[in-house]
Order: C-alpha cells, then structure tokens, then sequence
C-alpha cells in the first residue's frame, strides 16, 4: 500500500511539475511574441518552438504516467504470483510433516492425498499460465493446427472445471445449437483452445456468486464461425473497464475483485490465443453484481 501510494504522489508531481512547466513557457513565448511582433522570422521559429515544448511536455508526462501504472501492474503481478505459489507450497509442506510425524488412519491419509493433490494441480496451473503467457508475449510459435470438434472439447473443459472446483451437475448448464454434423469443427491448436476456454470457465467459477450457476453456448448456424459463450451470475465487470480486462497483467480495481486471488494472466492468453486462431473475443457485463458473459468467436473449418 505504501508503494502504491508513493507511485501515486510521484503522478502527481510530474503532473503538477508538467503544468507549471507548460504555464511558464506560455508565459515567455507570448510575452516574446508581443516584444518581438515586428520579427516575423523570429515569431515564426518561436511558435514552431513553444509546439516543440509543449510536445516533449505532454509526451514525458505521458510516459512517465505510463510507466508508473506499468509497475504498479507488474508488481501486484509479482505478489499474486507469489502468493499462488507459496500457499500451496506452505500447505503441502504442513501436511507432509503431518504425515511424517503422526500416525493417522487411512480415511485421513487419503484426504491429505487428496488435498495436496489439488495443491499441485494448483501450482502447475500457475506455472502454465506465467510460462504461456511468457511464450505469447516474447515470439509467435507456428500452430499445430488440427481439426477439432469444438462442442466436445467445452464439454471435457466443463466436466474438468466441475471436479477442480468439486461443484454439483447443475453448477453448468450446456446449451449446443449446431445446424448439421461437423458444423462445430474448427481448425487449430488444441492445447492452446483448451486453456483458452478454461481460463474462461476459472474466472466464472471464481467471480460467481456463492452459488455456482454458469451457462455455456455453443452455436454455429452457419459454416463462417463457431461461437461459444460462457454466462455467469457473478461479480459483473463496470462498463468502463471492459476493454480493459485483456491486458496483460490487468485485474480490475475494486475491494470484491481484488479479494479472488490471480495473476492477471488468464484473459490476456484467453485473447492472444483466440486472435491467433483468427478469431476475437468480447465480453460484456450489465454492470457490477449483475453477471459476465464472455463470446469467443472462431472460424469453422468448412470456412477453409
């Protein structure tokens, strides 16, 4: 808190500094301009001048706003990436030494199993994500690009997020509107739509309500594009910062946000993928507290 509050000082001192700065060289050239009316030559250069000034002002201002949010991003990336490791961490460590210090029964023993289980799961979707999003953002690699029934990848998607997240049948609902045999086919890399769609479906879980009511659409009418569309009754996104949540690193600001832990990964690798595959994303949101719906648009395979 105090770094952020210092960054934010030190954007209001370069602002300030910057206005002075403009109102003082408004000041000098007008004042010129008045001494020196009968210089046309001189007017002339001390005009181009004062624009060059205010220019190189605006833009270090700019810059130096930009820089400082750049930071503050990386670093509230670095503290969730560090708390998504070290808690599992810190958790399976207890447990171990739970187990190597006491006797416990069998029934117990499983369900340590179990939770350090899921703690390691943790942590490799962690790794996954820094490491995919360090591939997307430092070279473009060539798609492995195969045909892929993209209905039967979201079903396998919503029954992994089901156990991940231990959720009842209902928690989803599947809703297919495909016109014809093979209408859901794209061309593409597998690997790479499944953690699309599954970053898509962590953040619904994640940002919903305490009861888990999600809504997952596939359409294709007609052989251009497969949609699919991912409804929650969650959090909800302000209109304002709906272009915003692709960045990378970007976590929209607000207390009921900020208390889901993440990386600010998921969305930005939801859309780098999906734009590599030749198609866009969207989402829209009524506003806070009134749900998400994210629509991923992809080319179908008959298209090519």
């Amino acid at each position: 808190m105090r770094v952020v509050g210092g960054r934010r000082k030190s954007i209001a001192f370069f602002i300030t500094f910057s206005a002075c700065l403009v109102a003082l060289a408004v000041a000098l050239n007008v004042g010129w301009i008045f001494i020196n009316w009968r210089q046309v030559a001189l007017l002339i250069f001390g005009i181009i001048f004062f624009v060059a000034i205010i220019a190189g002002l605006v833009l270090n201002t700019t810059f130096l706003v930009r820089e400082i949010r750049r930071n503050e991003q990386q670093d509230s990336f670095l503290n969730a990436v560090t708390h998504e490791l070290k808690t599992p961490l810190a958790s399976i460590r207890l447990y171990l030494e739970t187990l190597q210090t006491r006797e416990v029964d069998a029934d117990k023993r499983r369900e340590f199993y179990d939770i350090m289980l899921a703690d390691s799961n943790r942590l490799l979707h962690t790794v996954e994500q820094v490491l995919r999003a360090g591939q997307i953002g430092h070279r473009k690699q060539p798609l492995n690009a195969l045909p892929i029934d993209l209905g039967e990848m979201v079903r396998g998607c919503i029954d992994l997020a089901r156990t991940r997240y231990h959720l009842p049948v209902n928690a989803f609902q599947y809703v297919e509107s495909v016109n014809g045999e093979g209408h859901s086919v794209v061309i593409g890399d597998e690997d790479e739509l499944r953690a699309a769609v599954l970053n898509l479906l962590d953040n619904a879980v994640k940002y919903s309500s305490r009861e888990v009511r999600i809504t997952v659409e596939i359409a294709a009418s007609d052989a251009k594009y497969v949609t699919v569309r991912i409804i929650d009754q969650g959090v909800g996104i302000p209109s304002k910062e709906l272009k915003r949540v692709f960045r990378r690193f970007y976590r929209v600001p607000g207390q009921t946000m900020q208390r889901v832990k993440g990386t600010g990964l998921g969305l930005f690798i939801v859309q780098s993928v999906v734009k590599k595959h030749g198609g866009r994303v969207l989402a829209e949101s009524a506003g806070e507290g009134r749900g998400s719906t994210f629509t991923i648009q992809l080319p179908g395979a008959r298209k090519r």
